[in-house]
């Protein structure tokens, strides 16, 4: 698992605190970082080099995400395939998960336009971030019941009085 902090700025919230819902895909993305490093050391945005195609993604929104408190951003490797991976991620603020979604990664030959089978050293390292959803979810409830006391001091809107 990736861990990515994001704190939340001003552009980024509506008149109420909350972060706009079309922020969490560009933060995921940013969180994701990582894993195009895997595929991409130096970041090369040539059709040569660059061997990644987003195929698909999915958001789902939990509960409100504010200004004023950072994020954590989570990120796991829970599929991988003979050319695609999923990565599933979180979105954590105040010691409670706030959204999570999914992303389809292909490893794609831009030049030949046709998927590629991921290389077994690159297999190798995102099997070292892989962990199945039911073992993530397993995890993040007992989290949850742990962070529950500092959830309810934290989770609070400010009164407009």
């Amino acid at each position: 698992m990736y861990k990515t902090m994001i704190t939340p700025r001003i552009g980024e919230t509506d008149g109420l605190r909350h972060i706009n819902n079309t922020v969490l895909p560009l933060w995921f993305e940013t969180a994701r970082n990582p894993i195009f490093e895997i595929f991409v050391p130096n970041y090369e945005l040539t059709y040569k080099k660059w061997n990644l195609i987003m195929v698909h993604s999915e958001y789902n929104y939990l509960d409100q995400i504010f200004f004023g408190y950072d994020v954590e951003v989570r990120t796991y490797i829970t599929k991988i395939g003979n050319s695609s991976f999923t990565i599933y991620q979180e979105a954590w603020q105040n010691g409670t998960i706030r959204a999570n979604g999914s992303t389809i990664l292909v490893h794609f030959d831009f030049i030949k336009q046709e998927s590629q089978t991921i290389p077994p050293e690159i297999r190798e390292k995102l099997q070292e971030l892989y962990m199945d959803i039911n073992d993530i979810e397993k995890q993040n409830k007992k989290e949850m019941k742990e962070n529950k006391k500092q959830v309810e001091e934290l989770n609070y809107i400010e009164s407009d009085l």
